[in-house]
């Protein structure tokens, strides 16, 4: 290691310690503080979750798409309180392909894993092949992304490394791009993971039992090979385990978690975890629709050598979610979640941001304890904001609550527009926009942005001073009605409600923009002030 290396890593740790928020939020928390937890230990869409553990630490990751930054990090002591660390990957690669917005490619169902004194993280793109990065400390610097395995549709890759020394690949294929889906496919790799070795090997056929099975993760116990794999679809399935003696099969198969008589639709996709203790959980996510896939923790034990995950009321062996339980055998942790409100004090924002694609690094600064967000340039050929690469965004945190945000608007041109914004194939938002006599209040809303309909505007009162208030309060079932003010104190609703709809594989986002329809060597800009999330 040499002294670049420190110097960049202690870098990356004064920036996370920046930004990130240690305030656990107002709006949701899964530690009920009396030695339980109540699911979803993270009610954000952290979707395809894969988790490790590293001595006393746990470290969780999720699919990211093509969002940027990609790839977050999440840690734990007691897998209940989760802290947002940081992320593997400040830009999706290829870099150029991903300075437009690329809705639904990106990072898939990633896994993580501790192999020799470093972390691994193989990822799919499905569009480009699985790619690993690695570093030493969970912090970083993560090493530049390598291309494993090229090939259009691979998908939810998984390494495992066996005690004779042999490295292994684990994935599926997207439908969607390889025309094929619903197989398990095994092929070997390389100990370093600088490739595969020969041909892939289907050793497990989903059709029949279990379609669109896909997520593999390998593992190995009691002389059993394990592929952990959900099945049945994103919101309707059930979580499947494979077991055989010999890594390429004949597999038998068990379901070992399903829906049952709760309310937690499609319980799987996730990661086995044991503690030092020798205690079982599995993470996995439930898709809520506009709310995204949000992560759940579910206790998890092994009968006659199958894992039974969640609470096997019939004693089939098939185990269903949990709601509220007791807590880990874990030592206390302070109650942690990832962050939501931002007030831009620090060198940089928090972690909770996302650009929709690689961002242009003059978008966005912290200056002066406010977050200055210049506007960029919209085409007058963009009918919406549907493909606008400079939306910047964080989850849904809670199925109620409220976002606020205090912003001074200094525009230079007319056009030039900022706003809060809910975003996902339909959309809406509260903005200011600079008009030839002032500056006047807007409310947009966008039905199916995604097939290129127009926003319907509707305009609001002029406002004569810099400072605005705009607020979205978020109702049960992702109901959002807009507001604003110029005192904090009186709100005026503005709008229609929008009922807010998820993305391309990922939930609705809230979050802020800022853009102009004119090209100029001197673009206006907002200071934001602070975002917060209140019930």
């Amino acid at each position: 290691m040499n002294r670049f290396f420190f110097i960049i890593t202690a870098w990356l740790i004064v920036q996370n310690s920046y930004a990130q928020n240690n305030n656990p939020s107002l709006v949701w928390r899964s530690d009920n503080g009396n030695g339980t937890y109540k699911n979803p230990v993270i009610n954000a869409d952290y979707s395809d979750p894969d988790a490790v553990r590293v001595g006393n630490d746990f470290y969780m990751i999720s699919s990211s798409f093509a969002h940027a930054p990609g790839l977050p990090i999440l840690h734990s002591k007691d897998l209940v309180n989760w802290q947002l660390t940081g992320y593997a990957l400040e830009n999706n690669v290829p870099v150029q392909h991903f300075k437009t917005v690329q809705h639904g490619g990106g990072v898939w169902a990633p896994s993580i894993r501790y192999h020799k004194g470093e972390f691994y993280i193989f990822y799919p793109d499905p569009d480009f092949g699985i790619y690993y990065t690695k570093s030493k400390l969970i912090t970083g610097p993560w090493s530049t992304p390598h291309l494993v395995e090229a090939g259009k549709g691979l998908i939810d890759p998984c390494p495992f490394w066996d005690d004779n020394g042999k490295a292994y690949l684990a994935y599926a294929l997207a439908g969607s791009r390889a025309g094929v889906k619903s197989i398990l496919l095994l092929k070997e790799m390389h100990p370093a993971a600088t490739h595969t070795i020969g041909k892939s090997v289907l050793v497990y056929d989903g059709h029949i039992l279990d379609p669109t099975i896909e997520g593999p993760k390998v593992y190995k116990r009691n002389g059993y090979y394990y592929l952990f794999a959900p099945a049945g679809g994103v919101s309707t399935g059930w979580q499947l385990v494979l077991r055989s003696k010999n890594i390429w099969g004949p597999y038998e198969r068990k379901n070992v978690m399903h829906q049952g008589s709760t309310t937690v639709n499609g319980p799987h996709q996730g990661a086995w975890v044991n503690t030092p203790s020798g205690e079982d959980w599995f993470l996995h996510f439930q898709d809520k629709d506009a709310y995204g896939r949000v992560v759940h923790l579910q206790p998890m034990k092994w009968i006659d050598n199958w894992p039974v995950i969640g609470i096997d009321k019939t004693g089939s062996g098939t185990g269903e979610p949990v709601m509220v339980y007791k807590k880990p055998n874990l030592p206390v942790s302070s109650i942690t979640t990832p962050p939501d409100t931002d007030e831009f004090n620090s060198l940089h924002p928090g972690l909770q941001w996302q650009w929709q694609a690689n961002p242009q690094p003059h978008w966005a600064f912290n200056y002066n304890g406010a977050l200055r967000l210049f506007s960029a340039l919209q085409p007058d050929t963009v009918r919406n904001l549907w493909d606008a690469p400079y939306l910047f965004m964080q989850k849904l945190v809670a199925d109620k609550y409220t976002v606020t945000t205090k912003l001074n608007f200094y525009p230079t041109l007319t056009g030039e527009k900022t706003g809060l914004i809910v975003f996902g194939t339909d959309y809406a938002y509260v903005a200011i926009e600079k008009k030839e006599d002032g500056n006047y209040i807007q409310f947009a809303q966008c039905k199916k942005a995604d097939k290129g309909t127009a926003e319907i505007l509707t305009s609001g009162e002029k406002i004569s001073g810099t400072e605005i208030y705009f607020r979205v309060s978020i109702t049960e079932g992702a109901f959002c009605s807009f507001s604003y003010s110029t005192d904090n104190v009186n709100f005026k609703n503005i709008g229609t409600q929008l009922k807010a709809m998820p993305g391309r594989w990922v939930g609705a986002k809230v979050g802020l923009f800022s853009n102009r329809k004119t090209v100029t060597n001197n673009a206006g800009y907002t200071d934001v002030d602070w975002f917060r999330a209140t019930p």
